[in-house]
């Protein structure tokens, strides 16, 4: 979601912050913690390059590391919205990893 806004290049993991969301369904669980990120970027008018996550059983903690926005740096393009339902994937593929999908409203 950050390339949306901005180069993911020139934002600087320098603030820690955690998230956390809680759903009993893998996609609506992706959906609540991407809509958890765009309310922490809205509420701090931070950017966030840097994520570490876990899940277990329909909770997911995350660490998401920023900085607050530097408009003449970061020249964000558009204001997240939020994370839909429209096209929502998650799906675990043969080799073990993920593809996690949603349309994110601008």
């Amino acid at each position: 979601m950050s390339a949306i806004v901005t180069d993911p290049e020139h934002i600087r993991a320098s603030e820690r912050v955690s998230i956390v969301a809680e759903a009993g369904d893998v996609e609506i669980l992706l959906v609540r913690w991407l809509n958890a990120i765009i309310l922490e970027m809205a509420a701090r008018s931070m950017l966030f390059g840097r994520f570490e996550v876990r899940v277990d059983d329909g909770r997911l903690d995350a660490t998401a590391w920023g900085e607050p926005v530097d408009v003449a740096r970061h020249e964000p393009t558009v204001e997240l919205k939020g994370a839909t339902l429209t096209e929502l994937r998650v799906v675990q593929g043969a080799d073990g990893g993920w593809l996690a999908q949603c349309i994110v409203d601008v």
